[in-house]
């Protein structure tokens, strides 16, 4: 059951917990009356336009103000299209408790997930395919998973679907239009014509098709890369990964001079592991090459093993880890072991291999997480019903067959594309999509 959009509603909208700033969200027809309670600048008159005031909140259990400052967003110039207020002080966890409990008590409601970007929606702001691209910008895990759902929330997706649609709208009313003058024999559009336009939406409706599968499969592997000093292991680790002798293995340091790669399997994903050369002062040419392709393959990696060899002490983080994504993993556990690691291997006896593996697998999946997988999925569905009833208008026109037959299955395709913008949507379809969102936005 979608919840009553004229509720007054308030969320916290920063990430929880301690930091620089923290952000409290109200949207609803009674923010003008609300937010006085705890703000100490007067609202009157209400603004016409978006403005930031300057001021201190009052919460209960804390007997100073709190500096803050107010942003109000006025209907409908708003992300919702309701009036908006938004708060912003120190994050304070007890602080924020407290000043959302005032808000509760002066009359607002907890907004549930996504109810922010649902009201957006209910009211015309975005469109169904742009409010599920703000959940996959909040959820994207890699730069081309952002650009993807950014440009889903510019309406990359529902302009040239919307185009569409009005097209098909007024081939429809031109089909029905005649239909009701059959005794004249009164034509509004000839076959041609209907062909044509069926045509432009077959080819439009295909290569949205086509860039959805495009996003669904990812062209490059995950990549993981062994890192660490001369001899701490990392060949040995890589020839038990890739189950078989890929990188040479001595016990004298610097074996490793160019980087290998395998690809391994692990729980249907494919997995690139680089072997690199250990660190080291390069004295001369060829180390140096070394050590320059070894930086190389580390920042162009997912993942970083930071292989420690379990059996002397552990070196500082060197600056080539810094803002990387690195797991820290002890080899040669067999002969000792080492604090802080998160995982502890032998590539002799085999310990730790599978729990190493199991983590590269949860690393891969998590990279690749379409950040818009459920907008996806439905509008994919929606595409291919729509494509199906457009190609059976197209054969109805080809056959001549009753002009009723050509009306019904533009009614149908219709259907389809209404319900992939949210033009056609159900009280269920929009709890499942938005109850993904998190509590705030």
């Amino acid at each position: 059951m979608i919840p009553d959009p004229e509720d007054t509603i308030v969320a916290l909208a920063s990430v929880p917990g301690a930091g620089p700033r923290g952000i409290v969200r109200l949207s609803g027809p009674a923010v003008r009356t609300i937010v006085p309670a705890v703000f100490s600048e007067p609202l009157a008159p209400w603004p016409a336009r978006r403005t930031i005031l300057h001021g201190e909140v009052r919460v209960r259990d804390v007997h100073a103000p709190i500096p803050a400052f107010l942003i109000l967003s006025p209907s409908p110039r708003s992300y919702t299209g309701q009036d908006v207020a938004e708060l912003h002080l120190v994050s304070c966890p007890p602080i924020l408790d407290s000043l959302i409990v005032d808000l509760l008590n002066a009359g607002a409601r907890a907004a549930q997930p996504g109810e922010f970007t649902l009201r957006a929606f209910l009211n015309g702001k975005k469109d169904l395919t742009q409010a599920e691209a703000v959940a996959g910008v909040i959820e994207a895990a890699s730069p081309d998973e952002l650009q993807q759902a950014l440009g889903q929330m510019a309406g990359g997706v529902a302009q040239p679907l919307n185009v569409l649609r009005d097209d098909l709208l007024n081939l429809l009313a031109d089909i029905e239009a005649g239909l009701d003058f059959t005794d004249e024999d009164i034509q509004f559009v000839d076959q041609p014509q209907i062909l044509l336009r069926l045509s432009k939406g077959l080819a439009l409706l295909t290569l949205i098709r086509k860039q959805f599968e495009t996003r669904a499969v990812n062209g490059r592997h995950f990549r993981a890369a062994l890192v660490g000093e001369p001899n701490a292991g990392k060949s040995s680790l890589f020839n038990a990964l890739a189950g078989r002798p890929a990188a040479l293995v001595s016990p004298l340091a610097g074996t490793t001079r160019d980087y290998v790669s395998r690809t391994i399997t692990l729980g249907d994903l494919p997995i690139d592991l680089i072997d690199t050369a250990g660190w080291q002062t390069a004295g001369n040419t060829i180390e140096n090459q070394a050590q320059t392709l070894a930086v190389k393959q580390a920042r162009s990696a997912d993942l970083l093993l930071w292989c420690l060899d379990s059996s002397r002490p552990a070196p500082e983080t060197p600056a080539t880890l810094h803002g990387l994504r690195v797991v820290r993993v002890g080899t040669k556990s067999d002969l000792g072991t080492l604090p802080g690691l998160d995982l502890a291997t032998c590539a002799l006896t085999g310990e730790g291999l599978d729990k190493l593996k199991e983590r590269l697998s949860d690393e891969a999946r998590a990279f690749f997480r379409p950040a818009m997988a459920s907008s996806q999925s439905r509008c994919q569905h929606h595409v291919d019903a729509a494509l199906e009833h457009l190609r059976a208008a197209h054969s109805v026109v080809l056959f001549e067959d009753p002009g009723e037959l050509l009306a019904l299955e533009l009614r149908l395709a219709l259907e389809q594309i209404g319900a992939m913008t949210g033009a056609i949507h159900t009280e269920d379809l929009l709890g499942r999509i938005f109850s993904r969102f998190c509590i705030g936005k």
